[in-house]
């Protein structure tokens, strides 16, 4: 029971800081019209509690919300089990299908992991004082290429799975037109495993987003080698961001 009210308060402040800042939304909208456009399909790959899965709808397109923690896959079928464009798959997502033991961390729901790397660099890291990933549950894991054979080719993929990002990337074997995926400077070696995957995948240019700042770091879009000089050069304190890849 003690278990299942801290799980509700950490959802509850979730869901207060991703909708309840008027300006986050609206800066979604604008960064994401880049690369959506009505009618088109996302995946969102770590929907966790659905303000990507609100501004991709609010641009028109289907999204399949893929989240593999049970409270947080209850809580995006609270919001958009109702919405027939909507699709919410109960999973992880990495290089091969199975299943997975993710590690909840029951106080902050959003940075849940699949990784046992994630877990050991967060440990006493600046920023990251006072996590807990004290339960695991056994959940479903799925790749990107068996949901792309189920649910047909993304225009867009948004990956947020905390240190699982180059196990998914691993799992797409043909590049879609653009996709992100999240960075941690706890973990640049899992950053730099997934611009290197990307542009093996065929992908040329790249730019970032550092923390929910929602603005591009870079005017022009780089190449990989250039972005990775720039991850090399952050400051530990820039903690966070996203990556963004498109083709040519």
């Amino acid at each position: 029971m003690l278990d299942a009210l801290r799980t509700v308060r950490g959802i509850l402040r979730s869901l207060r800081i991703y909708y309840g800042n008027r300006r986050h939304g609206p800066a979604m909208d604008r960064l994401y019209a880049q690369f959506v456009r009505p009618g088109d399909l996302v995946f969102d790959i770590g929907a966790h509690v659905g303000d990507r899965v609100a501004a991709f709808r609010r641009l028109g397109a289907r999204v399949v919300a893929v989240e593999p923690q049970p409270a947080l896959a209850k809580t995006l079928r609270l919001l958009y089990g109702r919405d027939a464009k909507v699709a919410i798959e109960a999973a992880a997502v990495g290089r091969t299908p199975g299943d997975i033991d993710l590690r909840l961390n029951i106080d902050n729901p959003t940075v849940s992991t699949a990784s046992a790397d994630f877990i050991a660099a967060a440990a006493g890291a600046p920023g990251w004082q006072g996590q807990n990933w004290g339960k695991r549950v056994r959940v479903p894991l799925t790749t990107i290429d068996a949901l792309i054979a189920q649910r047909g080719a993304p225009s867009f993929i948004k990956i947020d799975v905390e240190g699982f990002e180059a196990e998914a990337l691993g799992g797409l074997s043909q590049p879609v037109p653009a996709l992100s995926f999240e960075f941690t400077l706890i973990q640049r070696d899992i950053a730099r495993a997934c611009v290197n995957r990307c542009h093996a995948l065929g992908y040329a240019r790249f730019n970032a987003v550092l923390g929910e700042s929602q603005t591009f770091e870079h005017s022009d879009w780089i190449a990989a080698a250039a972005l990775l000089r720039w991850l090399d050069a952050l400051p530990p304190e820039a903690n966070s961001g996203d990556i963004y890849a498109r083709l040519g």
